[in-house]
């Protein structure tokens, strides 16, 4: 009798362990497997604050580039307490990298705690908006800018649900905005849509939208982007000239200096890849927007060049620099997406 009972206690105590085995095993996997919980947050949720940096990439591209990195890292480092979205069109249509990936990029993405991974849903996105019209309606495949169209329309949609600021995938963030509704002028009257930020619900951008629609010319370029918010402004404001550094107000709307985000105008964009013998402090700058769209020689980022693009990000994007940033022998330049304007 007492051989059968110990026969089965440890029977028992084989199970159990068995089953403490697997148990181990599942947990494993679902901290090592899954996506960081981080990653299960909805937008709603994460930016319903609107204190979020919001980054779109309307291709299918699942392999950011060096400088669409540098420009998330930059931003997760400038505002460290508030968080970084990233809405990638691919992601629709496809599973998110394990942050373990061979992808050095992803595995870069997803280390830093405050950058949000999320699918671009455009018609789930457009729904209670003046776009949602346009886009059941649009033939994308006859459209010539369709990529940037719909980067436009993507980043007013985005700002007016949630708000916070967007940023263009070229921007290299350096100090914290201090302003909540505003826009930045590329030049004296003429505003950028690169960077700009509202409150969430903000009547600018529910008028950018119809405008959107009231005006679109898909034929011509920045038509629904840094045109459009000209425009708008000029609907919305009286605005002046710049009279030295200051910013231009009106009502409860501010636009910013060119130096803040532009201190190299579009016609200079090369002087990013220059070695500086003075290199500028960008004092009078929040942001950099480093003009990719106009680099159709696709120059790029090498280690050890001195370039002032090297510089910035050994500074403002470390990480970036030290995981994909590589010699002159292995410097390659990838396609460039529609959020690098």
């Amino acid at each position: 009798m007492l051989k059968e009972l110990q026969l089965s206690l440890w029977f028992i105590l084989l199970l159990v362990c068995g089953f403490l085995y697997q148990l181990a095993q599942r947990s494993s996997c679902l901290f090592s497997c899954l996506p960081p919980l981080k990653s299960q947050q909805g937008p709603e949720a994460l930016l319903s604050q609107g204190r979020g940096i919001v980054f779109i990439e309307t291709s299918e591209r699942m392999e950011p580039p060096p400088l669409v990195c540098c420009a998330v890292e930059s931003a997760a480092n400038t505002y460290p307490e508030q968080p970084v979205a990233f809405f990638l069109k691919g992601l629709c249509n496809a599973t998110l990298p394990a942050s373990d990936s061979s992808s050095p990029a992803w595995s870069l993405l997803s280390a830093i705690d405050n950058v949000f991974l999320f699918p671009l849903d455009m018609k789930r996105l457009f729904e209670d908006t003046p776009l949602i019209s346009w886009y059941t309606q649009v033939n994308s495949s006859a459209e010539r800018y369709w990529l940037h169209v719909s980067s436009d329309a993507s980043r007013l949609a985005i700002i007016w649900k949630y708000g916070g600021v967007y940023m263009d995938t070229d921007v290299i963030s350096i100090r914290p905005i201090p302003e909540e509704n505003f826009l930045a002028a590329q030049a004296s009257h003429f505003s950028s849509n690169g960077v700009f930020g509202f409150l969430p619900r903000h009547p600018f951008l529910w008028g950018c939208m119809e405008n959107f629609i009231e005006h679109y010319n898909s034929d011509i370029w920045g038509n629904q982007g840094p045109n459009l918010m000209t425009r708008m402004l000029r609907v919305w404001c009286k605005i002046g000239d710049f009279r030295e550094l200051s910013d231009l107000r009106c009502l409860n709307l501010s636009f910013l200096h060119p130096q803040r985000f532009y201190p190299i105008p579009y016609p200079q964009w090369r002087r990013y890849y220059e070695v500086w013998d003075t290199e500028p402090s960008f004092n009078d700058s929040y942001a950099l927007h480093l003009w990719n769209y106009m680099n159709q020689e696709r120059r790029a980022v090498v280690r050890g060049s001195n370039t002032l693009a090297e510089n910035l990000y050994r500074k403002y994007c470390p990480r970036t620099y030290r995981d994909l940033i590589k010699g002159p022998e292995a410097s390659v330049t990838r396609k460039l997406g529609p959020g690098n304007k």
